[in-house]
C-alpha cells in the first residue's frame, strides 16, 4: 500500500507517527510544504491549489492508493474538491475533534485552538453547528496566528511561545475549560506547554490515532493485508529544521528536497 500524506510542515508528522503504530506493509510518502507555510494564514483558493499540486505529484510520482490531508486547514479548503477529482483514491482528512471533546468534558466548557483559516472554514462551522446541538456545551474558540511558525522554527519551548499560549489559554482557564481541542496537527508539539499553563489535568484532543485507525479500516476493505515492513520517506519543498523530525518520528528512511510542479 502506497500512502501519501501532506501538511504545510512538521505538524503532519504527528499523524504519521500515529500511523506507524497501526499500519504495516506500506510505504508512506510525506510532503512538508514548507515553501508555502503556514497554510492557516493563506486564502482558501491558495490552499486548494497547493493541495491539488501536491496530490497530483504524489499520484503521478508514486502511484499512491491513499491520501491523508494531515492538516485541518487543507481539509477544510480542499478535501471536497479532491474527492470529486479523484473518486477512486482513498482520501482522509483532519478535522478538529469536537465530537470526542463533547463526550469527555465534565464542565461543559471546551476550548478550541486552531488556525484562522480552519475556524473560518465552512467545514468547521458545519461540524460545530451539528455537534454542539447534541449536548449543552460552551465553545471557547481561539485562532492562534504565529504558533505554527514558532513550532517550525524549533521554538516550541521559548518564552515567546509560552507568552502567546498564555494570552490565549489563561482566559480559558478562568472559564473552567477542562477539554481543549488541538485543531492543528502542529499543536500536539506544544501539548506540554499547554498543560503547564492550564494548571490542571486538562484533556487535550488530537486526531492522529483516529485517522490511523480509519485508514486501516478503509485500506483493509480494499484488500490491504496489514503485515510486513513500513517505510516512511519525507519530502520538503522549502526549509525545515531537520533535527525536529527526530523528536516526532521514531524512524524514517530518507529526507529529500523537491519541487512540486504546478498542476
Amino acid at each position: 500500500m502506497k500512502i501519501g500524506v501532506f501538511d504545510s510542515g512538521l505538524g503532519g508528522l504527528t499523524v504519521v507517527q500515529a500511523m506507524t503504530k497501526v499500519i504495516k506493509g506500506a510505504e508512506i510518502f510525506y510532503v512538508a510544504d514548507t515553501k508555502n507555510a503556514p497554510y492557516g494564514e493563506k486564502t482558501a483558493d491558495q490552499i486548494l491549489q497547493y493541495s491539488l499540486n501536491i496530490t497530483q505529484y504524489l499520484i503521478h510520482t508514486y502511484q499512491i492508493e491513499a491520501l491523508i490531508l494531515a492538516c485541518n486547514t487543507a481539509t477544510s479548503s480542499a478535501i471536497k474538491h479532491l474527492r470529486q477529482k479523484y473518486p477512486s483514491l482513498i482520501i482522509i482528512g483532519t478535522e478538529p475533534g469536537i465530537k470526542p471533546a463533547i463526550a469527555l468534558t465534565k464542565t461543559g466548557n471546551i476550548g478550541v485552538l486552531a488556525t484562522p483559516a480552519t475556524l473560518k472554514g465552512n467545514k468547521y462551522q458545519t461540524l460545530v453547528n451539528t455537534l454542539s446541538s447534541t449536548k449543552d456545551v460552551a465553545l471557547f474558540e481561539q485562532a492562534c496566528p504565529g504558533l505554527v511558525e514558532q513550532i517550525e522554527k524549533g521554538d516550541a519551548d521559548s518564552i515567546e511561545t509560552k507568552l502567546l499560549l498564555e494570552k490565549w489559554l489563561i482566559p480559558m482557564r478562568e472559564k473552567n475549560v477542562d477539554t481543549i481541542v488541538l485543531g492543528c496537527t502542529h499543536y500536539p508539539l506544544v501539548a506540554h506547554v499547554i498543560e503547564d499553563i492550564m494548571h490542571s489535568k486538562v484533556k487535550l484532543i488530537q486526531t492522529g490515532h483516529a485517522i490511523a485507525r480509519h485508514l486501516l479500516l478503509l485500506t483493509e476493505s480494499k484488500g490491504h493485508r496489514n503485515v510486513g515492513d513500513l517505510s516512511v520517506t519525507i519530502y520538503v519543498t522549502g526549509e525545515l529544521q531537520v533535527y525536529l523530525i527526530d523528536n516526532i518520528l521514531d524512524t524514517y528512511e530518507n529526507l529529500h528536497k523537491i519541487v512540486i510542479p504546478i498542476a
